[in-house]
């Protein structure tokens, strides 16, 4: 064997180069394919928030969580969940060592780019009636027409009784769609910027062509569409005003690619890291620092309202954690360290002027540390110290995690945000770390099996130490 040189040797001791992890451990790859078959179920029978959370409790309970009780004393190893308005849920397991030595935090947000009902969105127009949406979350219009939709949520009726409304999942459902214009058409359309190829206004779900069968009655087409639902769901026209209805696509996670080394889904910004951070926390047994994790919702929109991190409620939360502890709360947040997960743009061949190569992060190289987000001179980005990254890459690289850093795009191309802003301001250090996502925010988004099971791989690697 021939001997290394001396400039052989000390680039391998100073460079650093990120691994494909296809090429570098087959073992990987197998083991992210077996992950990934209960992440693809997670995300078909979570498509609202509401469903996460409900799917998230019952993983939680076989697991043997129960509820959080403010009053009683718990002891290391002891796993509770507390859940907030059916749209957030938080778990703990207690640790070894007290809440002001140190604790492990892991939140990321389970809604997702979407289109809501508006609160009266049923007509009729030339004889085919429609419901009218408003978008949720930074959605590119265009890619919504003309793909089967599904109609998600709840309905509160009048005396206070809720029904749960599901259509277009299960086998012989009808689904629905948004039309578009036909080329030969679209002269006059074509003619728009992209972003306003479809607006917001055309957003309109057809829900049905057939008539009412009485003569001189008007809008006789909304009129089915309303007997229809009344007799599924017993509803009636005012309670889409007590409804949370929320049109997603009808598709199903499935593997992508000959190899099957993608999945494809809707929503996997950001239920991927909503899987993997509450697979991580069920299979955290005995820790040495109290762990809390929880699946919030609102990021989308700003992180706004009760359910969203901008409030208080993971506060309160920590504060009935330190009070059941007898300890002070603000002690308990200025020790904790917490991983904000959320998604990074991943590398696209396809676009590559968006992305600064040496800082992007790639599908297939593990998940993504992401140091600071935000947009052109890092505007609202948590923007993790020196201390906080050299603490969690340690723990990566003792537990041989594949883990790569990433920014989101280039400098003055765009931007974004996650919850750790949100998280530093209750005095907690926080950095980024998740999945990179191929088509993030489109109705079919694209993650690596092999990161999606890195991911998991992180979140469980920091719970241990």
């Amino acid at each position: 064997m021939e001997e290394k040189t001396q400039g052989q040797l000390l680039k391998e001791q100073l460079c650093w180069n990120i691994p494909n992890i296809a090429k570098d451990n087959k073992d990987e790859v197998a083991k992210a394919q077996e992950f990934c078959e209960g992440y693809k179920d997670f995300l078909n029978k979570g498509k609202t928030e509401r469903e996460c959370v409900e799917y998230s409790v019952d993983l939680l309970v076989k697991a043997g969580y129960k509820p959080f009780d403010r009053n009683k004393k718990y002891k290391a190893g002891d796993k509770v969940y507390f859940i907030n308005r059916e749209k957030a849920v938080i778990a703990t397991t207690f640790g070894q060592r007290p809440l002001t030595e140190g604790s492990r935090l892991n939140f990321a947000h389970i809604d997702a780019p979407r289109l809501d009902l508006k609160p009266n969105p049923l007509y009729e127009k030339s004889d085919i009636s429609y419901l009218k949406t408003h978008y949720y979350g930074g959605i590119r219009k265009y890619q919504w027409t003309c793909i089967p939709l599904a109609i998600h949520g709840v309905v509160c009726k009048a005396d206070g009784t809720k029904v749960k409304v599901c259509i277009g999942e299960e086998p012989g459902d009808p689904v629905f769609v948004i039309t578009d214009l036909l080329p030969h058409l679209a002269a006059e359309q074509g003619k728009r910027t992209l972003n306003d190829g479809i607006k917001g206004e055309e957003l309109n779900i057809i829900t049905g062509c057939l008539p009412f069968d009485e003569k001189d009655i008007k809008e006789p087409v909304k009129l089915m569409t309303l007997k229809l639902l009344n007799e599924k769901y017993g509803i009636v026209e005012k309670d889409f005003v007590r409804a949370e209805i929320e049109i997603v696509p009808a598709t199903k996670a499935t593997d992508v690619g000959l190899d099957r080394g993608f999945v494809g889904a809707a929503g996997q910004d950001d239920r991927v890291c909503g899987y993997t951070a509450l697979m991580a926390e069920i299979d955290t047994k005995t820790p040495v620092y109290t762990t809390i994790t929880a699946l919030v919702d609102k990021e989308e929109i700003g992180s706004v309202g009760n359910t969203g991190l901008n409030s208080d409620f993971i506060l309160h939360y920590i504060e009935f954690l330190a009070q059941n502890a007898g300890v002070d709360y603000k002690d308990v947040c200025a020790n904790a360290l917490c991983m904000s997960s959320d998604v990074n743009a991943a590398f696209d061949p396809t676009f590559p002027s968006v992305h600064e190569p040496m800082n992007a992060s790639y599908a297939g190289k593990g998940c993504v540390i992401t140091k600071y987000t935000g947009s052109r001179g890092k505007s609202g980005s948590n923007d993790a110290s020196a201390e906080v990254m050299q603490k969690v890459i340690a723990m990566m690289d003792e537990e041989k995690v594949y883990w790569q850093i990433g920014e989101l795009g280039a400098i003055d191309v765009g931007g974004g945000g996650t919850v750790a802003a949100y998280v530093a301001h209750m005095n907690i250090d926080v950095v980024d770390v998740g999945v990179p996502i191929l088509s993030m925010h489109s109705p079919f988004e694209l993650a690596a099996k092999v990161d999606v099971y890195n991911a998991y791989r992180a979140y469980l690697a920091f719970f241990k130490h």
